[in-house]
């Protein structure tokens, strides 16, 4: 699926994000989410910055299970950081990822929810139901056939 960087209608310029790092008060039902369960924040992100390979429950669960262990859940999710700044094109470095997520995690996620956003992602939809809205609900699989065959 490839969407075009938009916000507000007008493509955004190169290596720009859409939105400030500390914006998150713009989207408040996705702060408070983030707020409360960081994990459903991020295992969203995660899953369409995977592009469906992986999913949102397995990523979020995995992201609890270091938070509990270490304390730092953002030692998971500073990598899909970079990893979405690389599939984008969006400034910053490995260093800066990890700083961010290091020291408000909150900023971090909710400006990376609201990109995917601002890029024309029903973030709360996942890859795979982001690809059937974007093709008209049309399955992409093979035709199912009725019946089977008959003597």
């Amino acid at each position: 699926m490839e969407v075009q960087g938009v916000h507000d209608g007008k493509p955004q310029a190169d290596g720009e994000w859409s939105t400030g790092f500390c914006d998150c008060f713009s989207d408040c039902s996705n702060c408070c989410i983030t707020f409360w369960c960081p994990c459903v924040t991020f295992g969203q992100i995660a899953e369409i910055v995977d592009r469906g390979s992986s999913s949102c429950g397995t990523t979020g669960a995995l992201y609890v299970l270091l938070a509990a262990l270490t304390g730092c859940g953002c030692i998971y999710s500073c990598f899909y950081r970079t990893k979405m700044r690389r599939q984008y094109n969006l400034k910053g470095s490995e260093c800066g990822d990890c700083l961010k997520h290091f020291f408000c995690e909150l900023c971090a996620l909710t400006q990376a929810y609201r990109e995917l956003h601002n890029r024309g992602f029903d973030v709360p939809l996942g890859w795979h139901g982001n690809v059937e809205r974007q093709s008209g609900g049309v399955a992409m699989g093979a035709p199912v056939v009725e019946g089977g065959m008959m003597r």
